[in-house]
């Protein structure tokens, strides 16, 4: 399968990243660049773990330390990590529903499906991505809800902390208090009104146009099989693909 090997200046990176963190045992460098090969293996296959070609090692030696970097919060932290140096002109946000497999039910042990941001939304049973991306469509945060919840749920923590000078988002964002939170922060809300708007407020439609850097960073993460269907039960675990995913975007 193509493109599912790490670059030499990637690894380097990568391998980097990890002797720093604290909380992270990398081990044989060899070992671990095998690793993180495996889960872009996964990632870009959207395979079962059990499938896992055995050059990657044990299929459930992988899984295990993949889990547990998930709850280590190491995947957040290496997306962090990439994503210092944003541009902070423009700052857009929007959503994104994904179809859930059946094999994601039943996470009833862990607080149900509402609490691993699965739900039931026109297209079936499904998840909802909020992101948050720079200046350059380069991912700064994710986050998940079950797929019937609406945009505005996610768009104060999309925004709040983040010195954007415009925020654009698309008219589902369009609430009055989401658009003056944007305002207090001292952006500028680039956000088209409601169509039933009784007064309709104005917007700079020619930087609206930047929106479309958001939409392709969605269709990018969607290339990895394994973003784009969820069959994992629990939401940090999915939540550990995108944060993963969106890092190798950075690195590109």
């Amino acid at each position: 399968m193509a493109n599912v090997r790490l670059q030499d200046d990637q690894w380097t990176k990568i391998r980097k990243f990890l002797r720093d963190d604290p909380n992270t045992y990398v081990g044989n460098e060899a070992e671990g660049r095998r690793f993180v090969e495996a889960v872009i293996w996964i990632s870009r296959s959207g395979a079962q773990w059990r499938l896992l070609p055995g050059e990657y090692g044990k299929w459930n030696s992988v899984y295990k330390r993949f889990a547990r970097w998930c709850d280590q919060g190491v995947w957040e932290r290496l997306l962090e990590h990439f994503a210092d140096d944003p541009d902070m002109e423009n700052g857009m946000v929007d959503s994104t529903i994904v179809r859930a497999h059946a094999c994601a039910a039943g996470a009833e042990k862990n607080g149900g499906q509402a609490e691993q941001a699965l739900g039931r939304s026109r297209g079936g049973f499904s998840t909802k991505i909020h992101v948050t991306v720079d200046g350059l469509g380069n991912p700064l945060r994710l986050y998940l809800t079950a797929g019937q919840r609406h945009d505005i749920i996610k768009a104060h923590d999309l925004i709040v902390d983040l010195d954007f000078n415009f925020v654009i988002a698309d008219r589902s964002y369009g609430a009055k208090d989401f658009l003056d939170e944007i305002t207090a922060s001292g952006a500028e809300a680039v956000i088209p009104p409601k169509k039933n708007a009784k007064e309709p407020h104005e917007y700079d439609e020619w930087r609206y146009r930047e929106r479309h850097l958001i939409e392709c960073f969605i269709g990018k993460i969607k290339h990895f099989r394994r973003v784009f269907s969820r069959f994992d039960k629990l939401a940090r675990r999915y939540l550990g693909f995108l944060q993963f995913v969106s890092a190798l975007i950075w690195l590109r």
